[in-house]
């Protein structure tokens, strides 16, 4: 069941906030990493390179969390529970690259040598925040 996300929360999923992005391992710890993110109106868009430990943790329990903390005012933030909607590695280096332009101002992004992108799209189930 997906969520609408509120106006008052709005700011903090178009600015370049990283995220910090909270997965499941598989002795059922969770495991945060700060991530650059997207937002299509109904999708938290994240990507990382195939084989970390998100991507790892992603494909096997799609249950994920965000965490958006406005670093301008600790008390405006948002916090998203939700599941993994769709993975792809097509089109993924395109968007790193849309990434880089939003947190760096620069649509570029050299990968590594052997360096494989994966985006996963989140579907928001419950949103936290003020």
């Amino acid at each position: 069941m997906a969520v609408s996300l509120p106006e008052n929360l709005r700011d903090l999923f178009t600015r370049p906030i990283p995220c910090a992005l909270a997965t499941v391992m598989p002795d059922g710890q969770p495991q945060v990493t700060p991530v650059w993110f997207d937002f299509d109106g109904e999708h938290i868009i994240v990507n990382t390179a195939r084989g970390r430990q998100k991507d790892r943790n992603m494909r096997r329990d799609a249950k994920v969390t965000v965490l958006i903390i406005d670093p301008e005012n600790q008390y405006h933030w948002a916090e998203v529970r939700g599941v993994i909607a769709e993975e792809t590695e097509e089109g993924a280096h395109d968007v790193i690259k849309k990434l880089a332009l939003k947190y760096r101002g620069r649509e570029e992004y050299e990968l590594a040598e052997g360096e494989v992108r994966v985006t996963y799209k989140i579907a928001m189930q419950k949103i936290n925040g003020r």
